[in-house]
């Protein structure tokens, strides 16, 4: 599909499931592959960022099997990467990246990371600081901290624990060095600014690393930390459905009145269900079915009924847990009443694109004011949306956002160029097209 043509509709009553969670994909790909023995991963979402980690692992002499449609049957080698007999194409994935940086930092052998033009554009600093304390060796080719990133090799026999106290939350980050940490001879841990996903520590112990998880201070800081040198051990895992996924479509149903939709096994890790909490204090009416809350990855159906949303203020310790959500929810804030502000997401301006200025531009095209600022923008909602043609910029969450703008605008949106749609949710146009024609 090279364009989304959306026109509005009616009250959308249906029940949709999303694909496997991305984050937990390419988590479960990398932990099996360094992990002793085979392990089945089902669920896994087979967009072209996750297959850019199955690819990555393949390149560094993993047997990975597609026995079916997202399943992988991993054959874990234990950490004994062998050399790659080229650069590893990282595609548009910087979690891929960032990843495998601290996955590979041990590692005796050179190892060049590539990645796509966006992929290019963005930097990789706040990996490689943390990691070179710890006596890894890294270098980039693209100025000013950005791809081609060159891990050059380790001599030592491990490397050096480290206590990092990280500032700004930042869930690659946090994996990349505690991946690392599991190489080195001693404690390594990470303070979080701020709460911020956490599979890679729940998957860790999944896997039978064993983690110290303290709990938040006064200022909301958390510590995790492990000792090194510790080895993962095979296992199974389901990963569920993507809660990123799901969120367009909750804003969809919340702000469309007469709506009825529930989206069934999906991820509810509580640091990823910041959407949830936003739409709710918009005034969305959820209600929330955990299946087995206490699994190592909670999970479960939500039920949205329509109605009228009003602004809100987005910011400050809650912007980690949405940041993948913000392009939709600015759409959120465009259809409620009100003012809606996001701050504190100047992350936002280092994605895919630019997403501030994507959003912002896009949402003036279809006749809502944005006040644009540094980390974010002033949204007045209430403005009738009026069907425009927009770009994406080669960024998913941006075409897939506009999408669903498109359903309440009076006349044609047509989003071009979505191709990019498929690194995060390959079937979100069938969807799209099943809501449209119900």
């Amino acid at each position: 599909m090279k364009k989304f043509s959306v026109h509005s509709c009616g009250p959308i009553r249906t029940s949709i499931t999303v694909p496997g969670d991305k984050s937990m994909s390419h988590r479960s790909a990398m932990f099996a592959s360094l992990a002793e023995g085979r392990s089945t991963i089902t669920g896994f979402l087979e967009s072209e960022d996750c297959l850019s980690t199955v690819n990555a692992m393949r390149a560094l002499g993993v047997s990975i099997e597609h026995s079916d449609e997202g399943t992988f049957v991993v054959e874990g080698i234990g950490g004994s990467f062998t050399p790659p007999a080229g650069d590893v194409d990282c595609g548009n994935s910087g979690t891929t990246m960032r990843l495998l940086s601290g996955l590979l930092a041990a590692q005796a052998f050179r190892i060049r990371l590539t990645g796509d033009a966006s992929l290019s554009k963005r930097p990789m600093g706040r990996v490689i600081e943390p990691l070179s304390e710890m006596g890894a060796h890294f270098s980039t080719e693209g100025g000013e901290g950005k791809p081609p990133l060159v891990i050059e090799g380790n001599t030592r026999t491990s490397l050096k624990p480290l206590s990092y106290e990280m500032p700004v939350a930042s869930a690659q980050v946090k994996s990349a060095v505690l991946l690392a940490g599991l190489s080195a001879e001693g404690e390594t841990s990470v303070i979080e600014p701020a709460a911020c996903r956490d599979h890679t520590e729940r998957m860790l112990q999944e896997f039978g690393v064993k983690l110290e998880l303290g709990t938040p201070d006064a200022k909301g800081r958390r510590r995790i930390a492990l000792k090194g040198p510790q080895h993962l051990k095979a296992r199974d895992f389901a990963v569920p459905g993507d809660i990123s996924s799901a969120a367009f479509w909750l804003v969809a149903a919340s702000a469309k009145p007469g709506s009825e939709v529930t989206i069934d096994g999906v991820g509810l890790n509580p640091t990823r269900t910041g959407i949830i909490t936003v739409l709710q204090r918009m005034g969305a009416t959820m209600e929330i079915t955990p299946v087995d809350p206490n699994a190592a990855e909670p999970l479960g159906s939500i039920r949205v009924t329509g109605g009228a949303l009003h602004g809100t203020v987005i910011g400050g310790a809650e912007i980690p847990n949405v940041i993948d959500e913000l392009p939709v929810l600015a759409v959120a804030g465009a259809l409620a009443q009100g003012k809606t502000i996001i701050r504190d997401a100047k992350e936002l301006r280092v994605k895919e694109t630019d997403r501030i200025a994507a959003v912002a531009g896009n949402l003036r095209a279809m006749g809502v004011p944005v006040t644009e600022t540094e980390d974010g923008m002033e949204i007045e909602g209430g403005y009738p949306l009026k069907g425009a043609r927009l770009e994406c910029f080669g960024d998913h969450r941006i075409a897939m956002a506009f999408a669903i703008a498109g359903l309440f605008a009076e006349g044609e949106t047509v989003i071009e160029s979505v191709e990019c749609v498929a690194t995060s949710y390959p079937t979100f146009g069938a969807t799209l097209t099943s809501v449209l024609a119900s």
